[in-house]
């Protein structure tokens, strides 16, 4: 899939969208908080609102185009929406959904019908109404109605949003096999779980702007930027001072850092995954890099984690007294290590 969005939209007066991306991925993520203008951007590229200016064009045909006056209707921009709610007719049967949108003589239709149904595991459910179904039933139907218009491009607008734990998780993996080899799909998330599972390709929005766009698992291993670094989870962030080519002071925790690469003139923050600690027995060298003394202030308990909240317990003033987390596994030990240490390659260089 090839799409091209630049587009500006006001939408009161202190919000506005102005989003610009392009994509070749199979698989694009719109990932961002709540209200950022994930929802508004993949409702403009199905003609479900339109932008006040700019231009949209996938796989080369043009959508949407300000200048040249060129908005397609909704019917006519061969894209497959799926409503987070999934906005099925509660009136109308499974079968009814699916086929409500098709022009085809009635035998034809219903053919065409059965085979999605068929393909979707939900044969024995066409004569049931979306009250009557599952979550994922429901879901399934969805889709169903969506794929059965053979659209160009699949808009997915936080599919999962609606299931419980158990099923989200489920349908995760069963989503892009019931695509089939249809995976030109964008899917907005808030999510980065499914973000990370699912998409090839991510783009990280924030405040109605897209504040940067790459492969998934390099975004997510490299954040560029501090608000980057927060959407795609990092719990621990501090501004720094630069104490040498590759050595730094973490300024809310005391810390003196050596990184694995050159600090650049642009880098302004440190950030430490909540994962990437690793557990000290021993009280290690004084004066060495990349250790922090355990001072507990919180501790709480996940299904399958322990989440530990601490400062520095060798920090100096009560400015380097800003909490860290760290996350691992319940089942990995009992007692609290003395001591952490922070690997270089899991240290995060970021702008503001």
């Amino acid at each position: 899939m090839s799409i091209r969005v630049s587009i500006r939209k006001r939408l009161s007066r202190h919000f506005s969208l102005e989003t610009d991306f392009d994509s070749d991925a199979a698989c694009l993520g719109i990932l961002g908080a709540s209200g950022c203008g994930k929802s508004m951007t993949l409702k403009c590229i199905a003609g479900i609102e339109s932008p006040d200016a700019g231009h949209i064009a996938v796989n080369g045909r043009v959508l949407f185009d300000s200048r040249r006056k060129i908005n397609l209707k909704a019917q006519e921009r061969r894209v497959g929406y799926l409503f987070q709610n999934y906005a099925l007719f509660p009136r109308m049967t499974v079968l009814e959904n699916i086929t409500v949108a098709l022009s085809l003589p009635k035998q034809e239709k219903l053919k065409k019908a059965r085979s999605w149904l068929n393909r979707f595991g939900l044969t024995d459910l066409e004569d049931r109404y979306p009250r009557q179904l599952s979550g994922g039933q429901q879901q399934r139907t969805a889709l169903a109605r969506m794929l059965i218009q053979d659209p160009e491009c699949i808009l997915l607008d936080e599919p999962f949003s609606a299931l419980d734990t158990h099923l989200r998780e489920q349908m995760q993996v069963q989503l892009l096999t019931m695509l089939g080899s249809r995976h030109d799909v964008i899917m907005v998330t808030h999510s980065r779980d499914e973000a990370y599972r699912l998409c090839d390709t991510l783009v990280v929005m924030d405040r109605g702007r897209v504040l940067t766009k790459g492969a998934t698992k390099v975004l997510f291993q490299h954040p560029p930027s501090v608000p980057v670094a927060r959407i795609t989870g990092c719990k621990n962030i501090s501004p720094i001072q630069r104490t040498g080519p590759q050595t730094l002071y973490a300024l809310d925790w005391g810390l003196s850092l050596h990184v694995s690469v050159p600090i650049e003139d642009s880098i302004t923050h440190v950030g430490i995954r909540a994962h990437d600690f690793t557990p000290l027995w021993q009280a290690p060298e004084p004066g060495r890099c990349n250790q922090v003394r355990i001072a507990l202030t919180r501790r709480s308990e996940e299904p399958f984690e322990q989440v530990l909240l601490f400062t520095n317990g060798d920090a100096k003033s009560p400015r380097e007294q800003g909490e860290l987390w760290w996350k691992y596994s319940k089942y990995q030990f009992q007692d609290i290590p003395p001591w952490l240490g922070i690997p270089q390659e899991g240290l995060l260089l970021l702008r503001s």
